[in-house]
């Protein structure tokens, strides 16, 4: 059985849960005060933890797998490893300064206090560029730093801006971007990684279907090839003739990136009728 920790509560859990649910794999969530759960359908047992102790259990081998930030992975430095991108919850880690302070570079910052729940990331960036700062760590409510007299400037984790505005900041440097990882133990027995493989072809299905919509058109059979060659799909078109003759009915997927691209030179091509559908699953 695969030991798997997560967020106990806000945004990342949110994700990872839905992620989880979507593999088909069931089990109690966190939100009811529970600190571990054991999925009735898949051997996994759900232990809901603090984020900034997600690394560490992992390497301790407490946990076998777990789900992080990246910027939470590289601050720990835990020595575990990346086992899938997971594309979710994505953010960055950004400089901000007073809107009414002048923006030059980051050497503005030579000689000045940053305040920060990241030393270790901000400090890393800091002397990539050649800029010597005092580093105030503290754990939370960073952005008040600066009107209380503690720092010129900080360096915090962004995803819409609104909380820096709301206290009077604009942010300046991005210095680091996140997405939610999922991270795995040095030392996973043989029986394990099987178990792991499995949920892994599960996560693909679920994020190849996220990215992919299926089409359905009518098409003029002259158009079928031209029509075909902006659809490849997973192998190519499903073509199926229409009782009306001279048409057919064409099902392919196409990728979200390429979706509005294409369907302007298929409606072209002579086009009508057509269907995008979310795909729930998609397995190559």
């Amino acid at each position: 059985m695969l030991r798997i920790a997560i967020q106990k509560s806000g945004r990342l859990s949110d994700d990872s849960i839905k992620l989880f649910k979507e593999c088909g794999i069931r089990f109690e969530s966190g939100s009811t005060g529970k600190l571990k759960s054991l999925s009735t359908n898949f051997p996994a047992e759900f232990l809901f933890l603090r984020d900034d102790d997600i690394p560490g259990y992992v390497e301790d081998g407490v946990a076998d797998l777990g789900i992080v930030g990246e910027n939470v992975l590289v601050e720990s430095s835990k020595n575990v490893r990346v086992v899938h991108q997971l594309g979710f919850s994505k953010c960055r880690l950004s400089l901000a300064i007073p809107r009414s302070t002048q923006w030059n570079g980051v050497q503005d910052l030579q000689g000045r206090g940053i305040a920060t729940s990241y030393p270790r990331i901000l400090g890393n960036y800091l002397q990539e560029h050649g800029v010597k700062a005092e580093i105030h760590e503290i754990s939370g409510s960073v952005e008040i730093a600066p009107s209380i007299g503690l720092a010129d400037a900080v360096c915090d984790i962004v995803s819409s801006g609104s909380t820096l505005l709301s206290n009077g900041l604009k942010e300046v440097e991005v210095i680091f971007k996140s997405e939610a990882v999922l991270i795995g133990s040095q030392q996973l027995s043989n029986e394990k990684q099987v178990i792991l493989e499995s949920l892994l072809f599960r996560i693909n299905a679920v994020q190849a279907a996220q990215s992919n919509k299926y089409i359905v058109l009518n098409s003029p059979v002259e158009a079928i090839d031209q029509i075909a060659a902006l659809l490849p799909g997973m192998k190519a078109p499903t073509v199926v003739p229409l009782k009306t003759e001279g048409w057919v009915s064409l099902h392919s997927v196409i990728n979200e990136n390429d979706f509005w691209t294409n369907i302007v030179k298929i409606r072209e091509a002579g086009a009508e009728g057509i269907l995008v559908i979310p795909i729930e699953k998609m397995i190559y």
